[in-house]
């Protein structure tokens, strides 16, 4: 799950990081009031409107402004909320702007770059920085390296001073702004362990003028596994800035991902959901979805599953591939003709199952009258199904 800049600089605040703070408004009704009561909040008269949305580079589509005095910061506002901004992480369609955030303006004397996120290869957390802020760490990572500093922490310990130490070390600080950025790693580490985070990064981390260590930006990543014992995070979540139809399929306990192909998948177990989609793609074909109905499918389980596939109007073909475990295959079945009679499906459905009463299921499927293409194998399922999309 992810959260808005604004809400992932009141976790950092909480765990006392610097950061450039503000106000948030959903309506320009009320920007005049915000835009006044930053300035007298922080004894400025230039803001920075930003726009609140879940992708990077808003600043390159024009989402983030700075804003000198009073009227133009109003007219940045009336620009930015309601916008459709587009960046290179929102792709072409981009994201609809339904929050705006006020903040105060910083005198910027040099902006760094810090993260920390788990290293799956090693098992422990990793905390980056470099001198290189505001820049994509990927394009630092190709051209310069060696700007970049790591540490790796074992989750079993914990960070430790001198850790901290020697990244501020790696940013080249000195003096009150060291001693501030040691305190800033170890409290920033204290903010993404203690709240399940799959990711922190700040970028800027600014160096003022007056050699304040400031947070700029905040970008949260959770665990979602983890959100039954974060109430406070969880509540956080914008549905606004999620896929519709993965929304929808959560409300049913599926496990829904949406891409960009033809052939819709219905799958039990994730796994398996893997290698559909592999086969799919070395029978020639590309997977519009991961679906996973999870170990106790059931007759409603599939209906709600072909109702989340469908969609999604790329789908020319669904693949239904289940290897009966727990689940009953025969269940399954029932569930396939109830949905095809139901929802009077207008794209082929091939479907292969395997397992508990899979020979009970097939003699379903044979004597129902539906239009099924029946499969033997997942290689026969794959291109039966890829043929069926082709048309």
């Amino acid at each position: 799950m992810k959260i808005h800049e604004f809400q992932g600089k009141a976790l950092l605040k909480k765990y006392k990081v610097p950061i450039q703070d503000g106000f948030v408004i959903n309506c320009i009704e009320d920007a005049e009031a915000t835009i006044k009561k930053v300035q007298d909040t922080f004894n400025t008269e230039a803001v920075v409107v930003k726009a609140q949305i879940h992708a990077g580079g808003r600043g390159k589509g024009g989402g983030v402004k700075y804003s000198p005095n009073f009227e133009s910061a109003m007219e940045n506002s009336k620009n930015i909320l309601g916008m459709n901004l587009v960046t290179h992480q929102t792709g072409p369609t981009g994201q609809l702007v339904r929050k705006v955030y006020i903040t105060e303006a910083l005198d910027i004397k040099h902006e760094y770059y810090c993260a920390l996120t788990l290293d799956r290869a090693r098992g422990d957390h990793v905390f980056m920085v470099s001198t290189e802020g505001g820049m994509d760490i990927e394009t630092v990572a190709a051209e310069t390296p060696e700007k970049i500093s790591k540490v790796w922490i074992d989750p079993l310990i914990g960070m430790k001073s001198f850790q901290a130490r020697n990244l501020a070390y790696g940013l080249e600080l000195e003096g009150a702004a060291l001693k501030t950025a040691i305190k800033v790693f170890m409290n920033m580490y204290n903010c993404y362990h203690e709240t399940d985070a799959s990711m922190v990064e700040i970028n800027p981390l600014v160096l003022t003028e007056d050699d304040k260590i400031v947070a700029l930006d905040a970008k949260f990543n959770f665990d979602d596994n983890s959100l039954y014992r974060q109430k406070e995070i969880s509540d956080m979540q914008d549905l606004h800035e999620e896929d519709a139809t993965e929304v929808e399929a959560g409300k049913y306990n599926l496990n829904y991902i949406k891409l960009d192909g033809n052939v819709g998948c219905m799958v039990n177990g994730a796994g398996l959901a893997m290698a559909t989609m592999d086969i799919i793609k070395l029978s020639g074909g590309e997977p519009a979805n991961f679906l996973d109905v999870g170990g106790t499918a059931n007759a409603d389980t599939v209906k709600n599953g072909f109702k989340i596939i469908l969609q999604d109007q790329n789908v020319k073909a669904v693949l239904i591939n289940i290897f009966g475990g727990i689940v009953r295959c025969d269940r399954v079945a029932t569930g396939v003709i109830q949905a095809v009679k139901e929802l009077k499906l207008s794209v082929p459905v091939v479907v292969r199952l395997e397992g508990t009463n899979a020979i009970e299921a097939k003699k379903l499927l044979e004597d129902s009258g539906v239009s099924i293409i029946p499969a033997v194998s997942m290689k026969d399922a794959a291109e039966k199904v890829v043929k069926a999309a082709i048309g």
